[in-house]
């Protein structure tokens, strides 16, 4: 009986499908921690409506002005250049090994990105530095994402490419329905490129800033209190691990779409 071998291709493509069902089986709800049960009688009725606010401008303030500063963060010429290394010895391989090379250096940028936004959050906080850290968390995860896309081949500059990056943080911080929906929104870009018919970036960007808000509602608040703000600071570290382990799926599934 004949049977016939994965391609490397195809061997990817099931690895991916059985990771991206790992991070829904883990978003099914959302479960408050106790430190958030805790926090949430002390939190001001207004301070969500601020953090909305503050996500909300600091998006519009990169896409407009700080692009150019953050791919000053983190070389972007070097990582065009690996990845075009890394496209030519797949073409000339062809291999399941010159396949991952692409994801393995995209999970690397993630690690490092984690290590800063962690330590940064940490250090904050013990100064007591909640909302004014909102444009620096929010920096750092889009210099995360840069350099996802960048491993993969993929420029993000464009008004679809921001829409793709927006839906990314957003499905990543979604439970649910919620999650489930907007990963078929992104997987229907990645098949046909093409936007929604109805798409706004001003409503996706106040959608985003609020999935944003609403997880990070608590830790901002201890992260203003001196001291014990470091504990609100580490969760950056949490959030940014959520955020770039589903836009390293979805730029993987991007990729190998495009490729086969």
């Amino acid at each position: 009986m004949f049977i016939k071998r994965k391609s490397p291709y195809e061997k990817e493509i099931d690895a991916l499908l059985k990771k991206e069902e790992a991070f829904f089986a883990s978003r099914v709800e959302k479960k408050e921690s106790f430190l958030n049960k805790k926090l949430e009688e002390k939190v001001p009725d207004q301070l969500q409506g601020k953090l909305d606010a503050a996500f909300a401008k600091a998006f519009e303030l990169i896409f407009e002005k700080g692009t150019v500063v953050i791919e000053k963060t983190y070389m972007k010429d070097k990582a065009e250049v690996q990845y075009f290394i890394n496209e030519v010895n797949h073409y000339h391989k062809g291999s399941r090994k010159t396949l991952k090379a692409f994801s393995k250096k995209a999970k690397g940028t993630g690690r490092k990105n984690l290590l800063i936004s962690g330590t940064t959050g940490i250090g904050l906080g013990l100064l007591g530095v909640g909302i004014p850290d909102i444009p620096v968390f929010t920096a750092m995860i889009m210099k995360a994402i840069y350099e996802i896309a960048t491993s993969y081949g993929y420029e993000y500059e464009s008004d679809e490419e921001k829409a793709f990056i927006l839906l990314i943080i957003e499905g990543a911080l979604s439970y649910g329905d919620v999650i489930l929906e907007i990963d078929d929104e992104i997987n229907d870009y990645i098949q046909t490129g093409e936007l929604p018919y109805n798409y706004d970036r001003q409503v996706q960007i106040k959608h985003t800033a609020g999935a944003l808000s609403k997880e990070l509602l608590y830790m901002k608040f201890l992260q203003g209190i001196p001291i014990l703000g470091a504990v609100g600071g580490f969760y950056d570290a949490i959030y940014m691990k959520r955020i770039t382990e589903y836009a390293g799926l979805k730029y993987k599934r991007r990729f190998l779409t495009d490729k086969r």
